[in-house]
């Protein structure tokens, strides 16, 4: 094949902030979409995923190692390695497993204790994170957002301060503010590089309060994606969550972010816009939680670009599928790179 017949290699960098299972679905979905690093290759349309992960989490294995060996909380961490492994069915397994039983054991995964004895061993969670990462194989790149070993503070409608993730996702006021304790915390190095030389970034899906925020609230963190030269996107919840986000619309949470941050962070905004069955409906609505609203107008007086799509997945649950999201994803902001205003 002559060099000039041969397929074209869009060398597109993305970075991709969040928490939970809506980063790790997105991590997980784009992942075979990566060259492997220097080696650009034919179909694959990205040559680099970077991930940054919020360290604010506070419950379940992530808290007891968190307050048992002041390590940051590995639980986001682990599930984002576990997305990006080449070998999900063996190595990722292996990370996700939870001990059933045993005193001090049980309800730990194997891949926290296994960030924390590394992080003991190397006397830094960045490195730690980095060598599992090898041991993974994974198809990118992670950082925790800070270094530091932050809580997450929230100020609530009624003037009431909660402080930790887990109060504060089991709260049902509405709240007015988040914020991280100590206050200035400053980014890994690597995560501003990779915000610098990204073509794309993308926030979202997760907890605005408890996964988006506390991201961005690491300082000059929001200053460098504005600044950034890539498409920022904004991806949209499915659902409302009781108290954090009731009766929110999309751009009440764009609203929520500028608020915390700064105006004009994001350029597009990706917003399901499939219908949820009344099945699932009835059951969401039995725990005060609905669809988002899309808010369409809004957004665009906002100057907000929006991008619709049927990515709805049920399966008990209401989440992003996986497929459709990568899809809208690569279509729009990969293979047809629009420009920014």
């Amino acid at each position: 094949m002559s060099q000039s017949s041969a397929p074209r290699f869009q060398s597109v960098r993305v970075v991709a902030f969040g928490g939970g299972t809506g980063l790790s679905a997105v991590l997980r979905g784009l992942k075979e979409h990566v060259a492997e690093r220097g080696k650009p290759m034919p179909g694959r349309l990205l040559a680099d995923l970077t991930a940054v992960v919020t360290v604010t989490d506070d419950g379940g294995s992530s808290g007891r190692l968190r307050r048992e060996y002041r390590v940051l909380p590995p639980g986001d961490i682990r599930n984002c390695m576990a997305a990006l492994s080449n070998d999900e069915h063996l190595m990722g397994r292996l990370f996700q497993y939870r001990f059933p039983a045993g005193r001090g054991l049980a309800g730990h995964s194997f891949g926290n204790l296994f960030l924390t004895a590394l992080t003991n061993i190397t006397g830094d969670f960045p490195k730690a994170v980095q060598f599992s990462a090898r041991v993974l194989a994974i198809r990118g790149r992670i950082f925790p957002s800070t270094n530091r070993n932050v809580t997450l503070e929230a100020e609530l409608d009624n003037g009431k301060v909660v402080a930790g993730e887990t109060k504060i996702s089991r709260s049902r006021r509405p709240i007015a503010r988040v914020r991280l304790v100590p206050r200035r915390v400053r980014p890994l190095p690597g995560v501003l590089q990779a915000v610098r030389s990204a073509d794309l970034i993308l926030v979202g899906p997760g907890s605005l309060y408890t996964s988006i925020l506390p991201n961005l609230l690491v300082e000059g963190m929001a200053g460098a994606i504005a600044n950034s030269r890539a498409t920022r996107v904004y991806i949209a919840n499915l659902m409302t969550q009781p108290g954090e986000t009731q009766h929110y619309t999309v751009a009440d949470h764009v609203r929520a972010i500028y608020r915390h941050t700064r105006k004009d962070l994001f350029d597009f905004v990706v917003i399901n816009d499939a219908p949820v069955s009344p099945r699932l409906l009835r059951r969401y609505a039995a725990e005060a939680a609905e669809p988002v609203a899309p808010s369409l107008a809004e957004l665009e007086r906002m100057g907000l670009r929006c991008v619709t799509g049927n990515l709805l997945q049920e399966d008990g649950v209401v989440r992003h599928d996986e497929t459709r999201l990568t899809r809208l994803l690569l279509n729009t902001f990969v293979k047809r790179r629009p420009a920014r205003r």
